[in-house]
């Protein structure tokens, strides 16, 4: 079996994590069997909405200790190397131009919940169980910061990076960490019902969104707000706008759709 599977239908591809016995621990094959993945998603037209899940008891358990341990022990140049390549799997998930939604079950911790924050919607079961939980093995939650700080804030992701507590679906979605929080039975059913919702978008629009706030978040408020002229008058002057806007007056369904 792959450690990686993805699964494409309609328009959607539904990305699993493949290591059940491990938990889906974030391994060297599977990080660099992940991003692949996600690099072709990137260029895949086929492809309107990413769904990323893991098979077996847990969505991910964050990083293999094992290589983790490895790692520490390799010349200092292969351990930037190893948490190189680490971020950019990171950075691929994040930086998707398309839709992801996370299915979350079991445990999300560390990295998984890394993985969690990268998703542009997160919808986990009831019972799934979440933590930061790095600084209680001695290490730092340095390359999923970035995602958890822009999701949870500084004050919230200060209090989880520094205690290394974990905590229930109930706080991570109090928290804003998961969007939607369902019964287990209710998991499959809420994620397709949040996949049909994000069909009904256009593409391109999504797209430009995704960018947009990846730009918030990079510039100043008013930098920010001084682009936004220029970039709605792109997005109005293009096919899938124009389209969209016939489609609203012809009562007819927009062609991305047909």
């Amino acid at each position: 079996m792959p450690i990686v599977e993805v699964l494409r239908e309609r328009g959607v591809a539904r990305v699993w994590l493949n290591r059940p016995e491990q938990h889906n621990a974030l391994g060297h094959e599977l990080v660099a069997e992940l991003t692949n993945a996600f690099h072709a998603l990137a260029v895949d037209r086929t492809v309107r909405v990413v769904v990323l899940g893991g098979h077996g008891p847990s969505f991910c358990a964050g990083a293999d200790i094992g290589a983790m341990r490895a790692s520490a022990g390799a010349p200092f140049d292969d351990n930037v190397a190893e948490a190189e390549r680490l971020g950019a799997l990171f950075a691929a998930v994040a930086d998707l131009p398309k839709p992801v939604v996370g299915r979350l079950h079991g445990g999300v911790f560390g990295g998984g919940m890394g993985l969690a924050c990268t998703c542009d919607i997160a919808v986990s079961t009831g019972d799934a169980r979440f933590g930061l939980t790095e600084v209680r093995l001695g290490i730092v939650p340095a390359l999923i910061s970035p995602y958890v700080i822009r999701r949870l804030g500084d004050s919230r992701a200060r209090e989880l990076m520094l205690t290394g507590e974990r905590f229930g679906a109930a706080d991570a979605l109090r928290m804003g960490v998961v969007h939607h929080s369902v019964p287990v039975e209710e998991l499959d059913a809420r994620i397709d019902e949040r996949v049909a919702s994000l069909l009904e978008g256009g593409p391109e629009a999504q797209h430009r969104i995704k960018s947009l706030l990846h730009q918030w978040g990079e510039l100043g408020f008013d930098p920010y707000r001084a682009l936004l002229p220029r970039a709605l008058a792109e997005v109005r002057a293009g096919d899938e706008a124009k389209d969209g806007l016939a489609a609203f007056f012809e009562k007819r369904p927009p062609r991305w759709k047909a």
